[in-house]
């Protein structure tokens, strides 16, 4: 029998949470760099390739080979950047999560295995190590409602700042810092789920910005939401 959320239906403008966790359920992101490389490969696949200046720098004489191979590389690489939206992510130390959005059916497919393969050629070369990383082929679930999608959201961010059994009390790598306005990644679309939190829509706890009342939302919502217990991680 297939394990929890492996048979995937992919649909077209839809949402989706998509995870992995370590063969083994070992840890897959070991250091600073590890989770670094991963990010910048969420970043070279989803935001816009220009592939006019990447062969106008290709077209330069004085290029030195190493550059020149990895604009080629560039150039070769997928790019999602049309079809998929990073709405959140959280990456812990043996699994990651997203929440994305997909506009055509097969995007996320080509997306996973694009990313999934990538960063395992990486660790095994960084840590000597052959064979598969992940547990499997990634799981997907299809998001149906606003609240599975607002409480999923949630969940990830929640994910990311629990502090048991984390010594240096310091949060995992994730997108809330975009939500809380602390930094800038071009490629996470918090746009889509603060939009909720406008006054005109919700103001959770009477908070007046949407930044804060998502903060109140993610930081102080105490309720169980069995409406999303079939789309987390076992």
């Amino acid at each position: 029998m297939p394990s929890k959320n492996e048979v995937k239906t992919y649909v077209e403008n839809s949402y989706y949470h998509l995870y992995n966790r370590g063969v083994e359920k070992r840890n897959i992101f070991l250091d600073q760099q590890d989770s670094s490389t991963f990010l910048s490969y969420l970043k070279d696949y989803l935001l816009p390739k220009n592939e006019k200046e990447l062969r106008a720098r290709l077209a330069n004489p004085k290029i030195d080979y190493k550059e020149k191979d990895k604009i080629l590389r560039l150039l070769r690489l997928n790019n999602f950047s049309d079809n998929l939206m990073l709405l959140a992510y959280c990456l812990m130390d043996n699994h990651f999560h997203f929440l994305v959005y997909q506009t055509l059916a097969n995007t996320i497919q080509k997306f996973m295995n694009s990313l999934c393969t990538r960063y395992s050629m990486y660790f095994n070369k960084k840590y000597q190590r052959v064979g598969p990383l992940f547990q499997g082929i990634y799981k997907a679930v299809l998001i149906n409602t606003e609240e599975q999608l607002l409480h999923l959201s949630r969940y990830i961010h929640i994910q990311a700042m629990s502090l048991e059994g984390n010594p240096l009390k310091i949060p995992k790598p994730s997108s809330y810092p975009n939500y809380l306005g602390k930094i800038s990644q071009e490629w996470v679309k918090q746009e889509t789920i603060l939009g909720y939190f406008q006054t005109t829509k919700i103001s959770f706890r009477g908070t007046s910005s949407a930044i804060d009342s998502y903060r109140s939302f993610v930081e102080e919502y105490k309720e169980e939401i069995p409406e999303i217990a079939h789309l987390v991680l076992d």
